[in-house]
């Protein structure tokens, strides 16, 4: 209880998970908070998120599991997403950073459904670690292409 009143008044920690560093962290937590823009963490989700982190790190499914758990608790911990755009623009060129987008439109879309919050959050990121416009959307649309949805609605009809 102490550490949690402690963590809260003096924000998150500066130090990366153990055995994972600022960049790995910065990147699994914002496909976390991707994942849970719509408030509604799905299974589909968190299977991406695994494979995604697996990809991009060549990480072993226990580490994997361990870099999730980090990222989940960080993302948990942190509103802003500041930080995780610095580490990122310290991290990776341009091409990577259109890479993360790509990644960040395959979770939001894990679902099949395009969320309004999950559309902000993706602008906002792409602003904050400079993927133009342009870029970003061509990265949207490499992704419905993947996953079949480029001729579906973003949105269920109203009934």
């Amino acid at each position: 209880m102490l550490s949690a009143v402690k963590a809260f008044l003096l924000g998150p920690s500066k130090e990366p998970a153990p055995g994972f560093d600022d960049l790995q962290i910065a990147v699994v937590a914002l496909l976390v908070r991707a994942a849970t823009t719509d408030a509604d963490f799905c299974d589909d989700e968190r299977r991406v998120i695994r494979r995604l982190a697996a990809d991009s790190f060549g990480l072993s499914p226990t580490e994997v599991d361990a870099l999730v758990e980090a990222a989940e608790s960080e993302e948990a911990r942190t509103l802003d997403l500041h930080r995780w755009a610095q580490a990122i623009k310290q991290g990776y060129d341009e091409a990577e950073r259109v890479r993360l987008i790509e990644k960040m439109w395959e979770i939001v879309y894990a679902d099949g459904v395009l969320d309004d919050y999950e559309a902000n959050l993706l602008r906002r990121v792409a602003g904050l670690i400079y993927v133009p416009d342009r870029e970003s959307g061509a990265a949207r649309q490499r992704v419905l292409v993947r996953l079949g949805l480029a001729a579906r609605p973003e949105r269920p009809p109203e009934s």
